[in-house]
């Protein structure tokens, strides 16, 4: 076999494609099982196509021999539409696929007449390609599972995010371009047809697919567990067996009032899981709601050594979930309760030209921000952490908070205007 430099710059990038990207696959511990099987198996039919192509293109061009060209363009037409089962296998590996694969059974069958019929094709004495009257099935079963490759991506991503379907486009709309600049080609000399180059480069973006999705899989889990790191955060040890104790209290006390912080906690707590499946912004008034049947609770615990007021002036915005209840939480344990005469808590809003502004303050001892506090302190409670992060992320917002010993704390939510009217 002689190459060219025109076949070795082809094939030399061609095979550095393959061999990475088979190396890759191999060591990569975040695809599945399944998907590096199937991968493999492209990879090695890919280098197998590489192979044929060549071979086949050597002997077009050499001395005449009919039944290994034969062999080698039967071989060929066989696997090509395989490429398109296994790119199924891909999108969704779980299923079985055996009608695309009698399909591409009879293609084959079809093809393997050509030893001893010219139905399909034949190579004459003269070493030259003749096309029979079924010549055309292989792009006929091609197309066939083409289009029925478009439906599943289609159908099986129909409900995710758009973006995910741009890399099985891409793949679909290459593979027909590729059959068509081969024909196009016709008698150019190219050992390597376009659409071997197009079955390669689909591997590589399959694989940038499958790590795209393993990307937007594992966000998901994070943002799941934040979710649930942000209710627990929320439902404190501390303040679930003092309510219990209360209500506890209360049945003897007064029924009544008993029955009514019960009733409060329920909502509190159908707020905080309510927060699992709320992903972006709520209402500022849903938000508000949630912290006030909060602070209901603790002044049924605390009573005339917690008073809390509002001034509420704009509400006519949104912001994330829990966002200000575990703000109040931190006022009323680290501020009020810090002081044995007690204190007030006062949540305010203002609304600016650029941003809505949210306030929550306390008249509670205060701290310097600028002296190095303990890990167990509760200043930097998990809840405020996440509170800062989701505003940042989901909002655009920012949160600061600013104290003085002996003057109480203020901690201040901006939620930019363009960010609200943009949701």
């Amino acid at each position: 076999m002689t190459w060219n430099l025109n076949t070795v710059s082809l094939l030399v990038p061609l095979c550095f494609m393959l061999i990475g990207l088979t190396i890759t696959v191999l060591i990569d511990p975040y695809i599945s099982r399944k998907h590096r099987w199937v991968m493999g198996i492209i990879l090695f039919l890919s280098a197998v196509l590489i192979e044929q192509n060549l071979l086949s293109a050597d002997l077009e061009n050499g001395e005449p021999h009919v039944l290994l060209r034969t062999a080698v363009s039967v071989l060929g037409y066989t696997i090509r539409p395989v490429f398109l089962i296994l790119f199924l296998y891909i999108v969704q590996p779980n299923k079985k696929y055996l009608g695309c694969w009698a399909l591409a059974a009879l293609n084959g069958v079809m093809h393997l007449t050509a030893f001893f019929s010219p139905l399909v094709f034949h190579i004459d004495e003269y070493n030259h390609y003749q096309g029979g009257p079924l010549h055309s099935i292989n792009y006929i079963i091609g197309s066939i599972l083409l289009i029925y490759w478009l439906f599943q991506s289609f159908r099986d991503f129909r409900s995710s995010r758009k973006r995910d379907l741009l890399i099985p486009l891409l793949v679909v709309l290459m593979i027909p371009l590729s059959v068509y600049l081969d024909k196009q080609a016709g008698e150019l000399d190219q050992p390597i047809t376009f659409l071997t180059f197009a079955i390669v480069i689909s591997c590589v973006f399959y694989y940038i697919w499958l790590h795209l999705r393993f990307v937007r899989d594992h966000e998901d889990d994070l943002k799941a567990k934040q979710r649930i790191q942000i209710m627990l955060s929320q439902i404190q040890p501390h303040f679930l067996y003092n309510t219990l104790s209360a209500i506890q209290y209360l049945c003897e006390a007064d029924p009544k009032a008993a029955g009514e912080t019960t009733a409060k906690f329920s909502r509190y707590l159908q707020g905080n899981m309510s927060a699992l499946k709320d992903e972006g912004e709520v209402p500022f008034l849903q938000e508000l709601e949630h912290t006030k049947i909060y602070l209901d609770i603790e002044k049924i615990r605390y009573e005339d050594a917690l008073c809390v007021a509002y001034d509420i002036r704009c509400t006519d915005f949104r912001l994330p979930t829990l966002t200000l209840q575990p703000i109040a939480e931190n006022a009323v344990r680290h501020g009020v309760r810090a002081k044995k005469e007690g204190g007030t808590v006062t949540l305010a809003t203002r609304e600016y030209p650029d941003h809505y502004e949210v306030t929550v303050t306390d008249d509670g001892p205060g701290f310097d921000p600028n002296a190095p506090r303990l890990a167990d302190d509760g200043r930097e409670h998990i809840g405020i952490a996440n509170v800062k992060n989701r505003l940042e992320q989901v909002s655009g917002g920012s949160l600061r908070i600013q104290s003085e010993p002996g003057k109480g704390t203020v901690v201040t939510i901006e939620i930019p205007k363009k960010q609200v009217n943009a949701t």
